[in-house]
């Protein structure tokens, strides 16, 4: 089997990158809680802490704002922290943190100094976390200046996306949907990188542009095949990094298709996809437009436990469709 062929899952992927980055680099270290033995909450950390040890693999007490302080100093006096936070929610209590210092040291200190930190995190619904544990926070970090801000939605990305993100000298959220972290997808074994901020085209159409992020991009090339019967040609755009957000191949399509989509797990009110909608307002791509720019995002309530209400709280690929017929039919 070539190394193109060879397949891993997505958690594997993310494993495999923090693994290379550590070989590489005596600097790059791990923090988080119940990263060592146990392997990580949702088993991302898998074997690393018996590679690498205790020193490079830090178990953490139950404090955020202590671990992302303790990331920030680290990075500021040279070393490169990986930081695990369980659930993104819990960044709640770090905030101070992320965006007051690890966001903002580099510019009050007039390029100084660097914070080469890393903060993964995994988010979304679809595991019956309920409402403190299934956020979709993406938009809070892309407004803040000095935060990149990385949602990989295959395998591959969420290992290139990684390193790419370790070897920056500035703070990186690192957003992994939960339900993506069993999926699989062809990834070299090598250390690779994908830059940050390159828009990915997943599928090139005639009729529609889909923008989807997350989790979103799968169930997008899934209603893509699904309008593809009905006789609906569909581009699937993925912007892989939200901050810094490489816009121009999304208006290109826009422009080409006269058609957008955008697709969001997040609520649509305030929502990050907000941010691409007045993009494509704001450039010559809105005159080529057959019908209005079209939002579908989950819904502005807190997400619910129960199955078949968590389910409804978010889109799901026969709401993608539905969207998606909707806006052919207006133009």
């Amino acid at each position: 089997m070539s190394d193109q062929d060879r397949e891993i899952s997505y958690a594997e992927a993310v494993r495999e990158a923090i693994g290379q980055a550590m070989e590489a680099d005596d600097r790059v270290f791990m923090l988080g809680e119940d990263i060592g033995v146990y392997g990580g909450a949702f088993g991302v950390s898998g074997d690393l802490f018996e590679r690498f040890g205790p020193e490079r693999v830090r178990d953490t007490p139950i404090s955020e704002l202590g671990i992302v302080g303790a990331a920030v100093g680290a990075a500021l006096a040279g070393m490169r922290p990986i930081v695990e936070i369980q659930f993104s929610d819990f960044t709640n209590q770090a905030m101070d943190q992320i965006v007051n210092q690890a966001a903002k040291i580099h510019f009050m200190l007039g390029g100084a100094a660097e914070v080469p930190m890393v903060l993964r995190a995994p988010l979304g619904s679809g595991t019956g976390a309920a409402a403190q544990h299934s956020q979709s926070l993406e938009a809070w970090f892309a407004h803040v200046p000095g935060l990149k801000v990385v949602m990989p939605a295959t395998a591959e990305d969420a290992k290139g996306l990684l390193l790419a993100a370790i070897d920056d000298p500035n703070p990186v959220i690192v957003l992994e949907h939960k339900l993506l972290y069993r999926t699989s997808g062809p990834v070299p074994e090598e250390a690779f990188r994908t830059p940050l901020g390159q828009t990915a085209v997943r599928r090139e159409g005639a009729d529609l542009t889909i923008v989807a992020t997350g989790v979103m991009v799968s169930r997008a090339l899934e209603a893509a095949e699904t309008l593809a019967r009905d006789g609906v040609d569909v581009s699937v755009l993925d912007p892989r990094t939200l901050t810094p957000l490489d816009i121009e191949p999304i208006l290109a399509d826009v422009s080409r298709t006269g058609r957008v989509l955008l697709v969001q797990e997040a609520p649509g009110h305030v929502g990050f996809t907000s941010e691409i909608a007045a993009r494509i307002a704001e450039s010559p791509a809105l005159y080529r437009l057959l019908a209005p720019i079209r939002r579908l995002s989950g819904l502005d309530i807190p997400i619910p436990y129960a199955p078949q209400l968590e389910s409804a709280a978010v889109p799901q690929v026969p709401d993608i469709v539905e969207a998606g017929l909707t806006l052919i039919k207006e133009s």
